[in-house]
């Protein structure tokens, strides 16, 4: 089968012959309008408005260049879009190829009022610009370059959710519903700042735990408390023992919240975990070892529990030959891209999980995520977006 497909995208179209290669070239204006539309709404993660704005500012631009959308409600979380262009031939039906993204973010609601999109030096700055609306916009004009200008083989789906950010809780089984079967994803994460794609990442689980204590007066009856925020700090240090690098396991204790005023020994405290490893890792003997230093008495009677423990399954590697059909386009194009491993996760774990091919990161180049740094490389939207569609055109 991979022999078939390298010499399938050793004839993918070149740029001057694709008429939607040619119509993409003129969008980079528009791109950018788009994007900037929906920057400017925040879409954090269970922001069920924001995410649905979101939803609806890209189905308008879908619907107008003749796309059908449909949403599908997620309770607590906003919705999915699903959107589908059908080829031309009847011969070109099947299994679809389909463009991923996420339409939530990390930003709080109230970031876009500090810090909205604008654009500096051919980059533009604003919450979620990278990671990843400009992924979506991209898949946007792919998928309306085909509906205006045909093409296609196989039938293209779009499918954005609502969840990543928080591990994809509410759809992660949706997502892996959606996908199976299909003859290949590409995630539009952002491209690295190398502007290579991702061809595998690895898992995160997010552990959320809590520490009971003994409430004393911190000055009369200092021994007669039981402190939760020491046992946490102490759990905390276990936790972060955790982290090994010859086994790619990383460990983060990266919230923290506990006690009710400095005079009193804390009574209760609770923390958020986050945890990366690679394939080769049990995530459930990982989650054991969590759990023991979560459940210890690091410090005498004080108890842990965890609350709740959620995870994205890493992302198998890209099969070679979906990724020589990407970087053969995007070589047509002008510019090399290579695959790379990375330690972020992302729901193309979900898909790789099912056998479905998947390469990730065929988003704009992007850098500094999750930060107020964040940026997209305005230049890499067109080619990128072409290089997207050689891909589809050139998949069997």
């Amino acid at each position: 089968m991979h022999e078939t497909l390298e010499n399938t995208a050793s004839q993918a179209p070149s740029a001057p012959t694709a008429p939607a290669l040619a119509w993409l070239t003129g969008q980079g204006q528009a791109m950018q309008d788009l994007l900037q539309k929906v920057v400017n709404i925040d879409s954090g993660s269970r922001d069920e408005a924001g995410v649905t704005a979101v939803a609806h500012a890209l189905a308008e631009r879908l619907r107008a260049a003749g796309v059908p959308v449909q949403f599908e409600p997620v309770p607590g979380y906003g919705v999915l879009l699903h959107a589908q262009v059908t080829p031309d031939e009847a011969a070109g039906k099947g299994a679809p190829i389909i463009l991923m993204g996420h339409m939530d973010t990390v930003y709080p609601a109230g970031t876009v009022a500090r810090r909205p999109f604008r654009v500096e030096d051919g980059r533009a700055y604003g919450p979620g610009v990278a990671d990843m609306k400009s992924g979506l916009v991209l898949n946007v004009f792919v998928a309306e370059a085909f509906a205006r200008c045909g093409g296609l083989a196989a039938p293209l789906h779009l499918f954005f959710s609502c969840d990543e950010e928080i591990g994809s809780p509410a759809t992660r089984d949706l997502i892996m519903d959606k996908v199976r079967g299909a003859r290949a994803v590409f995630n539009a994460e952002p491209g690295r700042v190398s502007g290579n794609v991702v061809t595998s990442r690895k898992g995160s689980m997010v552990v959320e735990f809590e520490v009971t204590g003994v409430a004393a007066h911190a000055g009369i009856n200092h021994a007669a408390g039981a402190s939760a925020i020491e046992a946490l700090a102490r759990k905390t240090l276990a936790l972060h023992a955790l982290t090994d690098p010859a086994t790619g396991v990383t460990c983060n204790v990266g919230v923290v919240q506990g006690g009710i005023v400095p005079n009193m020994v804390a009574p209760h405290a609770k923390a958020e975990v986050d945890l990366r490893f690679t394939a080769d890792t049990d995530p459930d003997a990982l989650l054991e070892r969590v759990r023991a230093i979560v459940e210890e008495a690091s410090v005498p009677r004080t108890q842990g529990r965890i609350t709740t423990a959620r995870r994205t399954l890493p992302m198998k590697p890209t099969p070679d030959y979906l990724l020589a059909l990407y970087q053969q386009g995007a070589s047509a194009l002008g510019f090399e891209v290579q695959g790379e491993f990375t330690g972020g996760a992302a729901d193309s774990g979900l898909t790789a999980s099912v056998g479905v091919p998947t390469l990730c990161a065929t988003g704009p180049v992007g850098g500094h995520p999750h930060t107020e740094r964040e940026y997209c490389e305005l230049s890499t939207f067109v080619p990128r977006a072409q290089a997207v569609a050689l891909a589809v055109l050139g998949h069997p």
